[in-house]
């Protein structure tokens, strides 16, 4: 039989976190050299909300589904605004063609497995509401140590 290693920190085994993570620390290697004040500014707010994304995935995981859904979403809309900082970064020269192509495909990426993330967890959510109905589990909260978390970190994580 074969052990699983898990993190502490259950949100650490899903991929998602640390694709969250790896695209963060790829966006600050990228974007070392800022020259003026306002590319400095506009570095370190396009930073921040690739980090948000991490952060987000991070913070929802340890609340019940529906506040991780939410986290989740505002994840999806951090993502979002670095699609808008990819742009305005490849506009000014603060990123290369290939590095803005680059920075879109891994949002993509993150975009499409929050997506997955969202949807499986919608799916638990009604399975056990249907169960509820029918007299079935009490537990309203998403714990992070319940089987239907356990099994999205089996679906999802590495």
């Amino acid at each position: 039989m074969e052990e699983k290693n898990t993190s502490f920190f259950r949100f650490e085994d899903l991929r998602i976190y640390g694709k969250a993570v790896d695209y963060s620390k790829w966006l600050i290697s990228v974007l070392q050299d800022p020259r003026t004040e306002g590319e400095k500014s506009l570095c370190s707010a396009f930073v921040n909300s690739a980090i948000d994304i991490a952060l987000n995935i991070a913070e929802g995981s340890s609340r019940s589904k529906s506040q991780f859904d939410h986290y989740l979403k505002i994840a999806k809309s951090a993502i979002r605004e670095c699609i808008t900082f990819t742009a305005i970064a490849k506009g000014s020269g603060l990123l290369s063609e290939s590095d803005s192509e680059h920075s879109r495909e891994l949002l993509m990426e993150q975009t499409r497995m929050i997506g997955a993330l969202i949807i499986s967890l919608q799916r638990g959510s009604r399975r056990r509401d249907d169960s509820e109905s029918m007299g079935g589990n009490e537990e309203t909260g998403f714990d992070t140590m319940s089987p239907d978390f356990e099994d999205t970190i089996d679906d999802l994580g590495n």
